[in-house]
């Protein structure tokens, strides 16, 4: 029987980050009301930051978020960085390469192995699992716990990291503890090939829906960009990352206290499945196959499958890291002494500084005058670009379900937004004076 008169209202969606609401009227067949609203109260870590030292903002800006805080501090350097015309070394680019891919391998993990898996299995949140798939949960944790540890070496803790600095390191790790990561990453891969035979055995749970759409990450001829690129899309050509203003352009919508964006369409997406649109010929060999399991080629327009893009990215950056430690054993390690402080000489400028968090593409954007003070910032966080490609989808997809019962619309609507892995306070920016 047709159901011609649905209400959904779920306040707020679980299983993801921050406070995000769904509401949709379907009256008589016709659907009168579908919003993605976000209602948490604005954070202006912006203005946090003006005022500050140049060796100051990238422990403040670390806090802007407790998943995304390795990246929001590489973007913070990079910014300074590149205002006030800082280089660093080879050994150092690679160590801050493992440890994005550190927060990656955390926050992929932890959405997929416990936001996501609980939809697919038909319960609630991870606590059942626990009691029928003990050995799967097991595995998921083993998994998060090695990530953890990656984190803390090269990031001297797990979250916020301490050693990341301007010009480089505080303190390194030592070749003989990064050859013991690598044989732990090394002794995951069988527990990730277990993860991805679980996720492929319950794929089909995922909607087979499709909206086309723009997506844009960074891009880079050589590598598989996360730590840095030119800012690629799918329906422009590439740009420098100091031009980002004029593919963010973001804007102010009645419903929600994160700010949109929009490219050349009326939205578009960025995050794991971005990435794989654009970069997916620079994968690892073994992230490859881990795509053709799932059939998942380019350019992909369900955005259900983002979850199993970052399945792919999980598989890539435990293989790319690998390669990292080989080179870094190579070349041999430098040493440098514990409380390291690079030489910086400080002027006035401003920097750009982009690179992929596990959520999309993160910009800090810095300009500082001659004695190193920040005098303004702007951030641009992934799920900010985000949101108005979920209303979209919303708006395509909710007639499509609108015959299916009420339960069903409320748990496909939150596997949507849980499939863009949100982390909504990180994207709200707005307040309203009167």
């Amino acid at each position: 029987m047709k159901n011609s008169n649905v209400e959904v209202n779920v306040h707020h969606v679980t299983r993801v980050e921050g406070h995000g609401n769904i509401s949709v009227k379907i009256k008589d067949g016709i659907v009168e009301r579908c919003e993605w609203s976000i209602p948490e109260a604005p954070r202006f870590f912006e203005a946090m930051v003006v005022g500050r030292s140049w060796y100051e903002l990238h422990h403040v800006t670390s806090r802007i978020c407790g998943i995304c805080s390795i990246g929001h501090t590489l973007a913070s350097l990079k910014a300074t960085e590149s205002a006030l015309g800082v280089t660093i070394s080879d050994q150092d680019l690679k160590l801050r390469k493992l440890a994005l891919h550190a927060e990656n391998l955390q926050s992929h993990i932890l959405h997929l192995g416990f936001l996501v898996l609980p939809d697919l299995m038909g319960v609630g949140s991870v606590i059942p699992l626990a009691s029928t798939n003990l050995a799967e949960v097991k595995i998921v944790l083993k998994l998060h716990r090695t990530a953890n540890e990656m984190s803390n070496l090269i990031c001297g803790r797990t979250t916020h990291p301490q050693r990341l600095i301007p010009g480089g390191f505080s303190k390194i790790p030592s070749m003989k503890e990064l050859a013991a990561l690598r044989d732990k990453l090394q002794d995951s891969i069988p527990n990730l090939q277990t993860v991805a035979e679980l996720f492929k055995s319950l794929s089909h749970k995922l909607p087979n829906f499709k909206r086309e759409t723009e997506f844009i990450a960074l891009t880079d001829s050589n590598e598989y960009a996360l730590y840095d690129g030119k800012l690629g899309s799918s329906d422009t050509a590439s740009a420098p990352v100091k031009d980002y203003l004029a593919y963010t352009n973001e804007y102010i919508v009645p419903q929600s206290t994160a700010k949109w964006a929009k490219h050349v369409r009326d939205s578009y997406m960025v995050g794991a499945l971005a990435r794989f649109n654009l970069n997916h010929d620079r994968l690892s060999p073994m992230a490859k196959k881990t795509a053709a399991t799932f059939n998942l080629s380019p350019v992909c327009y369900n955005p259900f499958m983002n979850s199993i893009a970052q399945l792919v990215e999980v598989v890539h950056s435990v293989e790319d890291s690998i390669r990292l430690i080989n080179e870094l054993e190579a070349t041999g390690l430098n040493t440098q002494p514990d409380y390291n402080k690079p030489e910086i000489k400080v002027k006035a400028g401003t920097g750009v500084g982009a690179v992929e968090v596990p959520r999309g593409i993160l910009f800090h954007d810095y300009t500082y005058n001659d004695k190193g003070v920040c005098t303004k910032a702007n951030c641009i966080i992934p799920t900010n670009q985000n949101h108005a490609n979920i209303q979209l989808d919303m708006n395509a997809l909710v007639p499509q379900i609108a015959e299916k019962p009420q339960k069903e619309i409320e748990l496909t609507l939150e596997m949507l937004v849980r499939a863009y892995d949100p982390c909504i306070s990180c994207s709200t920016h707005v307040t309203k004076i009167n």
